[in-house]
C-alpha cells in the first residue's frame, strides 16, 4: 500500500492554490488595456516555452499513451480555463472562483446521468446545496440574475467534464505532458479568437469592459509582466497540487483545492478592494459544505 504524507500533502495543495489565487488576480491588471486572445496566446507561448526546456533538460516527459484522450479531456478543461479568465473582467474573482468550483457538483450529476452511477442521499443534498449556494454567489445584489452572470458556473460544467475524462479517459497520463496539452489548447483558443477579431474586427468598449471584444493589442511592460508570472504560476500551482495528490488521499486533497476561494478573495480584497456580499458569502460557505459532503461520501 502506498503510503500517504497528509501534513506534507495539504502543504502542497494550500502552496499551489496559494499561488493560483494571486496570479490569477493580476490579470485584473491587464483587462483594462490588453485582450483576453493576445493573453492567452503570449502566456501559452511563454509556457510551452518553459516546459520544452524542462523537457530538453530531462526534467519532465512530454510522451501521451493515447493522445487523442488527453486533447479530449484538455479541451474541456482549456474550454473551462477560457471562461474563467474571460469572466475575471466583469465578476469579482471570489465570485469566479465559487463558480468554477462548482465542478464536483457537476461531476455527481453527469456521473448519474452517462455513467450510471447512483448517488446516496447525503450526495444528493450536497449537490442541492451546492447549486443554491452558487446561485447565491453569482446573484447580482442590484438586479436580477442574468446569464452573463452565471458564466463562472458555466466553466464549473466544462471542468467537470475534463475531470471525469480525467479518470475515464487518461489514466496512467504524466502531468506535464496534461498540463502542456491544456496550455496548448488554450492557446490555440487564443489565437483562433484573435485571428477572427483582426478578420472581423467589431467596436471593443472601453476599459475592461472591452477584454473579450478586443483584437490584437501590442503588449506593454505590465502585460508581459503578467503573462510571465501567469504562465509561471499555472505550472508551479499544477505541479504542487498534482504533488499533493500523490501523497495525500484524492478525497480529502479535493478538499482543500476550496481554499482558491479564500485565497481568491484574500488577494482580490487586498489588491483591489473587491468585497462580497453576505449572501455571497453564505453561498461560498454552501459550495464549500457541499464539496466536502461529496468528497468524504466519496471516499
Amino acid at each position: 500500500m502506498q503510503t500517504t504524507r497528509p501534513v506534507l500533502s495539504t502543504l502542497c495543495t494550500l502552496s499551489g492554490m496559494f499561488i493560483l489565487a494571486a496570479t490569477d488576480n493580476l490579470v485584473v491588471i491587464v483587462t483594462e488595456i490588453s485582450s483576453l486572445w493576445v493573453f492567452q496566446t503570449l502566456r501559452a507561448i511563454v509556457a510551452i516555452g518553459l516546459i520544452f526546456a524542462m523537457a530538453f533538460l530531462g526534467l519532465v516527459s512530454l510522451k501521451a499513451h493515447r493522445p487523442r484522450y488527453v486533447i479530449l479531456r484538455n479541451f474541456f478543461n482549456a474550454f473551462a480555463l477560457l471562461i474563467y479568465f474571460g469572466c475575471l473582467a466583469f465578476l469579482p474573482i471570489g465570485v469566479v472562483a465559487a463558480g468554477f468550483l462548482t465542478a464536483p457538483i457537476f461531476v455527481q450529476i453527469l456521473s448519474v446521468l452517462f455513467r450510471g452511477q447512483t448517488i446516496g442521499i447525503f450526495r444528493a443534498v450536497a449537490v442541492v446545496l451546492g447549486f443554491a449556494g452558487a446561485l447565491m454567489v453569482v446573484w447580482p445584489e442590484d438586479g436580477g440574475l442574468t446569464w452573463l452572470s452565471l458564466t463562472p458556473i458555466l466553466a464549473g460544467l466544462f471542468y467537470a467534464i475534463s475531470a471525469i475524462g480525467t479518470r475515464v479517459w487518461c489514466e496512467g497520463e504524466g502531468t506535464m505532458v496534461m498540463t502542456f496539452s491544456y496550455i496548448a489548447i488554450l492557446g490555440a483558443f487564443g489565437a483562433i479568437g484573435l485571428g477572427l477579431l483582426t478578420v472581423f474586427p467589431v467596436d471593443a468598449p472601453a476599459g475592461a469592459a472591452g477584454w473579450v471584444h478586443r483584437g490584437y493589442v501590442t503588449p506593454d511592460g505590465a502585460t508581459w509582466a503578467v503573462i510571465a508570472a501567469q504562465a509561471v504560476g499555472s505550472i508551479a500551482g499544477v505541479l504542487l497540487l498534482t504533488r499533493g495528490y500523490q501523497l495525500g488521499e484524492a478525497s480529502y486533497v479535493s478538499i482543500n483545492e476550496y481554499s482558491m476561494i479564500v485565497f481568491a478573495s484574500l488577494f482580490a480584497w487586498l489588491m483591489w478592494g473587491q468585497t462580497l456580499g453576505v449572501i455571497a458569502l453564505i453561498g461560498i460557505a454552501l459550495i464549500i459544505l457541499s464539496g466536502i459532503i461529496i468528497a468524504l461520501r466519496s471516499s
